[in-house]
């Protein structure tokens, strides 16, 4: 863990150190305890009895003499590297806990009604070695499995096609049927993060992420680095990868620096009948027969990848099936979208669940004979595919359907300004009007919470409903939602959340709700909500000005007010636009100055300075620009010193990175933006599942900004968008390299996959088999809005395999002239790879556009003006530098004094605009 200390020589940080302590070390004061507990108790698994080591291939083996139980999985290739957490053995080896080698069991015998459940986990006793020929090591597991077990568990580690594999062999020891309704095996990686630095963390840990796809499933194990090497866990023989599910009785205590581990689960119908009834699942829940004297096999392999962009040529190479959808897995109904399949062996058949929720037609094979396929999106909700092949290999791939991001982003601006519109009298704390956090299933505004913030309109999780609806007009303005923007900023975020004057001018609120039943009237607080916890705030806490975090929300909403104004007519007073640009800059300057000692890490939604800076250099205000610039470089360049800046308020975090390399690259310390890269690359899996697709590792922010408030990976919480804000700038860079664009867009389209019908966006999705759902809050989803709207872009490429490909636009291609019809809810900026050209408008809306191959010419169709929108204003950045490639500009135009060009727009029809070199 990266302990934080608190060192700001002024005292006013000394509230906001104390209590961010408590904020994180409310787990540690819960786990320290259970961790000596654990080192208290004997060894169950014999530790004294030795070990035994195995030359594994790829790997050295160690296992636990008494259990055979993996003590080590290193990699020959690098040095001081083990996947499984070795190193935590000793206190680790009692009674409860798993370690790789484990099995989990559901079992019925003949008649009986219910499942009894057996682990050799569950209280340790030496396990029988079993002498095997051509095996590294085999053992009958019968003395650490209950005497009831109605099966032989025979397990066996071996060397297979020089891949190392860990085998179950289950017979049936009864006269009568056994049915297996539960089948787990244990994942366990090296994920414990309590007690290292980031730098040791770094090089010691691993994440990992799972594809759920039944036999092509694999679980991919990643270095915190993102180095080489990576490790996937892949079906050996017939061990379909069906469910994921944490193994919450394991005794590893949990919290912000471990998220727990996991089972592979083969068969899942036990807990699909009891603890995950209410939950619809990923795969369809099955069970198997085992006939008296019958014997099945289980096996899992293990091996060897470089980094994570390597595991699906890795998954080729070890004949295994691998999935490419374009433009991935969540899949609005106007897209049409492509899949693309590598398998050795013909497909059978396809089918879809629900049965019309997509539609499939096989377009033929690419040169290097990927079957491709032609989808679209039919019934808005999750979607299954299920593909069987010619040997009977079955795979499933998980979309998500939604409605066209048109549709989504304006149900998302309405239910904001709507349902979570608080415009009632509020004379205690002053909160109205404002958007404010919501109860889904309650279907009520949420004006009272015991985590301050949540109804505070600050922190994350309070400010995060405000902020994705001032976001939400830079993708789409609406007159009417600005309206109500404009009173909100006016009377509550300025003045309020943000001091409007003082020496501490441009301080922003912890929180505008707070504890103090002893100075306030006896009703004032709801009598059900328990408020007897360390988050309720007292006042003084409440208005605190010490944490940075605060202050991009405010800042962004400074620099929407800049561009309303700047870019459009009617919405925002137009001579205002330099009062809200400066008020955006001056936030950035406060949190330096106010809040420095959080401010020393990269912040979730850090990339607005940037964007304000670049605004700020834009107008001419060059002091100011100065300014800001100068305060940044400060901190990049104390980033740069470091091997691993991602500290934040947490022991590790999954958001910093995102400002950390904008700023490492804008100021050309590259080393280090790669090595923030690296890092996203770790925790940001690309696999054929929308839930676990371009989403970046979260999974402790359900206690702070959830309803439902657990340790849990999260679907698509706001890591996913701000982390795709650097994986799509590389690849900017970068067009020939796919992998980031796949993650990328995986991210920001994860990022409004949880959107409702009706417009509500939960904290995140929950990953847990029992739950599969959306959180009942909006909570800190906001951040992750930010995230989409500010890097939302549709994307033009040639793939060499795939030919040319659209993110975000339907293409079609004739007489070498690709034409491209968008498809984002902005179609304010598309991406032509080839050339490699980002055009952005900062006003205005592109129609479609086309892309002439043989010269590089462009033609776009603007949208006709409206009202708000005379004209256009079109930006060209050329961030790739390809050779052979000259520079692009507006034919017949000239550059306008902001650095951009201005079109004017017809009223009638789209107004043609021509991009040559």
């Amino acid at each position: 863990m990266n302990k934080i200390t608190c060192k700001s020589p002024v005292k006013i940080y000394h509230v906001i150190c104390i209590c961010t302590l408590i904020f994180f070390n409310c787990y540690q004061l819960q786990a320290q305890s259970p961790w000596i507990a654990l080192g208290k108790k004997p060894s169950t698994l014999q530790l004294e009895k030795g070990f035994s080591a195995f030359d594994a291939g790829d790997f050295m083996l160690k296992l636990v003499k008494s259990s055979q139980t993996v003590a080590a999985l290193a990699p020959k290739m690098v040095k001081d590297f083990d996947f499984v957490p070795g190193d935590s053995l000793k206190v680790r080896s009692s009674d409860g806990l798993y370690h790789l080698g484990d099995i989990n069991l559901r079992l019925k015998s003949g008649s009986e009604g219910n499942w009894k459940s057996y682990s050799t986990a569950a209280k340790r006793s030496p396990v029988k070695n079993i002498e095997m020929a051509g095996v590294l090591a085999a053992a009958d597991l019968t003395e650490t499995l209950a005497a009831d077990i109605p099966l032989t568990i025979k397990r066996i580690w071996e060397l297979k096609d020089g891949k190392l594999v860990l085998r179950f062999e289950i017979s049936n020891k009864t006269n009568q049927n056994v049915e297996i309704g539960a089948l787990g095996i244990p994942m366990v990686f090296d994920n414990i993060l309590d007690g290292r630095t980031l730098e040791q963390a770094h090089a010691k840990n691993v994440f990992y992420d799972p594809y759920i796809g039944q036999d092509a499933g694999y679980l991919q194990v990643t270095r915190l680095s993102g180095h080489a090497p990576s490790l996937i866990v892949a079906p050996y023989g017939k061990t379909p990868f069906e469910a994921y599910n944490p193994l919450n009785d394991d005794k590893t205590p949990r919290g912000i620096a471990f998220e727990g581990f996991y089972e592979w689960m083969v068969y899942s119908k036990a807990y699909a009948e009891n603890e995950w009834k209410n939950a619809a699942q990923w795969n369809i829940p099955s069970s198997a027969i085992l006939k008296p004297g019958e014997t099945k096999n289980y096996g899992l392999q293990f091996i060897l990848s470089g980094t994570a962009r390597d595991i699906e040529n890795q998954l080729i190479a070890n004949h295994k099936p691998v999935a490419v959808s374009v433009p991935g897995y969540v899949l609005p109904k106007d897209v049409e979208a492509k899949l693309f399949i590598n398998y050795n062996k013909k497909i059978k058949s396809i089918a879809v669940f629900p049965a019309e929720a997509l539609r499939i037609k096989a377009i033929g094979s690419t040169k290097n004979g990927w079957k491709s396929y032609a989808v679209k999106g039919s019934i808005s909700g999750r979607a299954r595919l299920t593909i069987t092949y010619a040997d009977g290999l079955e795979q499933t791939i998980n979309y998500k359907v939604i409605e066209p991001e048109t549709e989504v982003i304006a149900s998302y601006g309405n239910f904001l300004t709507t349902k979570q519109w608080f415009d009632k009298p509020d004379a205690i704390f002053k909160r109205s009007p404002s958007v404010i956090t919501y109860d889904y299933e309650k279907q009520q505004q949420v004006i009272q919470d015991n985590r301050a913030w949540i109804a505070g309109l600050s922190d994350e999780g309070g400010a995060g409903s405000w902020l994705g609806a001032m976001m939400k007009q830079l993708v789409h303005p609406e007159k009417a939602e600005i309206d109500k923007l404009k009173q909100f900023v006016d009377t509550v975020l300025f003045g309020r959340i943000q001091l409007k004057d003082g020496p501490e001018k441009y301080g922003v609120r912890k929180s505008l709700f707070y504890y103090a039943p002893d100075s306030l009237p006896k009703d004032t607080y709801a009598k059900d909500i328990n408020f007897k916890t360390w988050s309720a705030w007292p006042k003084k806490e409440a208005d605190n000005l010490g944490r940075s975090y605060n202050y991009p929300h405010v800042a962004a909403a400074h620099w929407i007010m800049y561009r309303l104004a700047r870019n459009y007519k009617g919405f925002v007073n137009e001579t205002s636009w330099k009062q809200h640009l400066l008020d955006a800059a001056e936030t950035g300057l406060a949190m330096v100055n106010i809040a420095p000692y959080y401010a020393q890490f990269g912040q979730m939604e850090g990339t607005i300075f940037y964007l304000i800076l670049t605004d700020l250099k834009n107008e001419g205000l060059t002091e100011e620009a100065v300014k800001l610039e100068n305060e940044m470089k400060k901190r990049a360049n104390h980033w740069r010193s470091l091997d691993y800046p991602f500290g934040s308020e947490m022991p590790w975090d999954s958001t910093g990175q995102e400002e950390v390399y904008v700023w490492s690259n804008y100021f050309g310390y590259q080393d280090k933006a790669k090595v923030t890269l690296d890092a996203i690359l770790a925790y940001m899996p690309v696999v054929p599942h929308w839930a676990y697709n371009g989403n970046a590792r979260r999974y402790w922010d359900f206690l702070y900004g959830g309803k439902l408030m657990r340790i849990e990976r999260m679907i698509h919480h706001y890591g996913s968008a701000l982390n795709a804000i650097p994986v799509l700038m590389d690849y900017r860079k970068n067009p020939d390299d796919f992998y980031l664009l796949r993650t990328g867009y995986g991210g920001l389209m994860g990022s409004i996959s949880n959107i409702t019908k009706d417009g509500f966006a939960p904290a995140a999705f929950h990953a847990y088999p029992s739950t599969l759902k959306n959180d009942g809050i909006t909570g800190d989803y906001g951040s992750g809005f930010f995230g989409y709207a500010v890097n939302t872009s549709s994307y033009i490429i040639k793939h060499k395999e795939f030919g040319w490909l659209a993110f975000g636009g339907n293409l079609s291609v004739k007489n070498n002239i690709i034409n491209v019809k968008l498809t984002t809810a902005a179609k304010s900026s598309v991406y032509i790879a080839p050339a490699g050209l980002w055009i952005t408008l900062d006003a205005g809306t592109i129609d479609e556009l086309s892309y002439h191959a043989a010269n590089g010419e462009i033609h776009l169709k603007l949208n006709k003006a409206d009202e708000h929108t005379p004209k256009a204003i079109l930006r060209i950045n050329q961030p790739a530098k390809l050779n052979g490639i000259g520079k692009y500009s507006v034919k017949d135009k000239s550059i306008g004094e902001r650095g951009a060009y201005e079109v004017q727009l017809s009223n009638q029809n789209t107004t043609e605009v021509i991009l040559s070199r």
